[in-house]
């Protein structure tokens, strides 16, 4: 095996690792969120470092490989596209970290009304944004394209979700205004997870520019007024 390919194997490697972490971190928060539970919520912010110090050694390792290496062709493609992914890996690491947070910050005692729960339908979007999640590491393991281009169209329930999600949260304080917070507190965390969404379509998208040469950003997006 050449060097190049040890390289490679290990930043894989490492990519996965850092992938387990995010999912579980992103799980946990979800959980948190749910279920009230500030201890695990705690757990969330406490593991956010080890996120942070997965990041800058993926980048320096992604680094090295081009400065050491001169990669080309997949090989090049590969290392660029995990680059790129480690930084969307770590934007959703700071989702769930903030999303924890939220959860640290509802009164005691407190936890989300469910039937404000059930009516911004925000569990059926974690469960989605884990689905997507989980999908786009079993195409970075298979390294299958096919299985990538499925999280395109999840992507359309999140953006659903958080389309209706406004004038629910705003009827929903109408009618419980000593609920308010918690009503303002969830618009941002379905707002994060829309953002969730988003960095998992982007991590498709690196995962089909390693594997077929083929660039994905901004197709099929029509320009905003």
């Amino acid at each position: 095996m050449k060097v190049i390919e040890k390289e490679i194997t290990t930043l894989k490697n490492t990519i996965n690792e850092m992938w387990a972490l995010v999912h579980q971190q992103i799980y946990n928060a979800g959980e948190a969120m749910l279920t009230g539970d500030k201890e695990l919520a705690y757990k969330v912010i406490n593991r956010e470092r080890r996120v942070n110090a997965f990041e800058l050694k993926i980048d320096s390792d992604c680094e090295d490989i081009i400065a050491l290496y001169a990669p080309v062709a997949v090989d090049l493609r590969f290392v660029l596209a995990m680059y790129k992914i480690n930084t969307n890996l770590e934007r959703l690491g700071d989702f769930a970290e903030s999303i924890a947070r939220f959860s640290v910050n509802l009164p005691e005692g407190e936890p989300l009304d469910p039937e404000l729960v059930k009516d911004t339908r925000v569990e059926e979007m974690l469960q989605e944004l884990l689905s997507m999640f989980s999908l786009a590491q079993e195409a970075f393991e298979k390294e299958s394209s096919e299985i990538a281009s499925r999280i395109f169209m999840k992507d359309n329930l999140i953006d659903e979700i958080n389309h209706n999600s406004t004038h629910l949260i705003a009827n929903y304080i109408e009618a419980h205004p000593s609920c308010a917070l918690a009503g303002l507190y969830m618009a941002g965390v379905i707002r994060k997870m829309e953002r969730f969404g988003d960095h998992c379509t982007n991590i498709a998208e690196e995962l089909i520019f390693y594997l077929d040469a083929k660039v994905m950003k901004h197709m099929g997006k029509t320009e905003e007024k």
